[in-house]
């Protein structure tokens, strides 16, 4: 043992590559996970004012946001995942599925104040090439009002190349799960800092979808879709990624990196873990935030069966798998579980993977959380899964009633 390093270091290191070897990553991946605090406010609605006064908080206990994006240039993923047309219920979709429009507002608005010259709003929509305005409009939202909220604000379809024509390789330095690099548009690049602004919500084939599977969106559909080209990018847009990403029916455009081990199993719950931690290897995320002031529970998309929920939080770091860690915490789960115990009983655990490589830790008790503490705000995440597992899908609705923290959608 190296006389500079400590006992507890070379006992993480171990564990670290214990896990690395479990979970089937390249032998030469053996670091010990960092750690970093994370900061959690509570927000009870989405008035504009409460918003950004419960951002403003998020980001001081963070240690202040002026520090990590005066004077540089900040590209935001944001989740528009689906459909905006498509709602639980009566919800708006910035109430259940996309992150909210006021909290992106509030987010731009406070980057700006915090001295950020150029914020580019992104994501790579499912079977979309329109414009990102136009396809959001189509949700009812304001959008000159997040325009406005700072200077120098654009958003950016990221399905298609940059203004050169060509898409950017970025490698992953450890290897990679499945992927050894990936092609996204420059945006991802041409930047100082790099924000994932998700929503906080279960997912059917990852278990959870929070700050890192957030940018499994950051993929474009036209290397990485059901309809991509095969030697070469499309030049349209043509459905999701469910069978180079999900199944791995097929590969991605040939242009593009391919596979390390095309025999790897074609299980979702085995490659999308792998596929998320690759995409935030290849791009690591600088500030990771989740809002959940209000969300649904049951899956990423808006289903009969999902339940409405008004948490009431906002949690950030600049840690991605920390942060994550600390919302599965907060969801009621166990950050720790292995595959089969909720929220991963059809999956890997992300978590569990990223920590194996070193990109930080999912054990709480050795995560700072700064403001409102997971015992405080725990959720009811596992109770409405066992009650949807007891009932059929778009039955006995009524069951939810009483349940804490779940609510039946309003009517006018």
């Amino acid at each position: 043992m190296d006389r500079q390093q400590t006992r507890r270091e070379w006992v993480l290191g171990s564990t670290a590559a214990a896990a690395a070897a479990y979970l089937g990553f390249p032998s030469r991946a053996r670091a010990a996970a960092p750690t970093a605090p994370v900061s959690v406010v509570r927000c009870r609605t989405y008035d504009p004012a409460e918003v950004l006064s419960a951002m403003e908080k998020l980001f001081e206990q963070m240690g202040g946001l002026s520090r990590l994006v005066n004077n540089k240039t900040v590209s935001v993923k944001v989740n528009l995942t689906g459909s905006p047309t498509v709602r639980l219920g009566e919800n708006l979709i910035g109430d259940t599925t996309y992150t909210n429009p006021f909290v992106i507002g509030a987010t731009v608005h406070l980057l700006g104040k915090a001295g950020a010259k150029r914020i580019r709003l992104l994501e790579s929509p499912t079977g979309s090439g329109e414009p990102i305005p136009e396809f959001i409009a189509r949700a009812n939202w304001d959008l000159n009002a997040i325009l406005n909220a700072a200077k120098n604000v654009e958003f950016v379809n990221t399905n298609f190349p940059g203004a050169n024509g060509k898409f950017a390789r970025f490698k992953i330095g450890t290897g990679g799960y499945i992927f050894p690099g990936l092609d996204l548009n420059p945006a991802y690049m041409d930047c100082d800092v790099f924000m994932s602004l998700a929503k906080m919500k279960e997912h059917l084939t990852a278990g959870i979808t929070l700050s890192m599977k957030n940018c499994f969106g950051i993929t474009p559909c036209t290397i990485y879709g059901n309809g991509a080209g095969i030697d070469e990018p499309s030049l349209t847009v043509s459905g999701g990624r469910q069978n180079c990403c999900h199944t791995g029916s097929r590969a991605p455009s040939k242009s593009a990196p391919q596979e390390n081990d095309p025999t790897t199993p074609r299980d979702g719950g085995y490659r999308m873990p792998r596929i998320v931690t690759d995409v935030c290897s290849a791009r690591p995320i600088d500030i990771a935030i989740v809002e959940a002031v209000k969300t649904m529970a049951g899956s990423e998309l808006a289903r009969a069966e999902n339940q409405f929920l008004s948490p009431g939080l906002i949690v950030g770091g600049t840690n991605c798998v920390m942060t994550d860690a600390v919302c599965v915490g907060l969801m009621g789960y166990d950050p720790m579980a292995d595959r089969g115990v909720a929220p991963f009983e059809r999956c890997d655990n992300t978590l569990a993977l990223a920590e194996a490589i070193g990109m930080g830790t999912r054990d709480l008790r050795r995560i700072e959380v700064r403001g409102v503490q997971i015992a405080d705000a725990r959720l009811n995440f596992p109770e409405l899964r066992k009650m949807r597992a007891a009932t059929q899908p778009g039955q006995g609705r009524g069951q939810w009633d009483g349940v804490a923290g779940a609510t039946r959608p309003a009517r006018p």
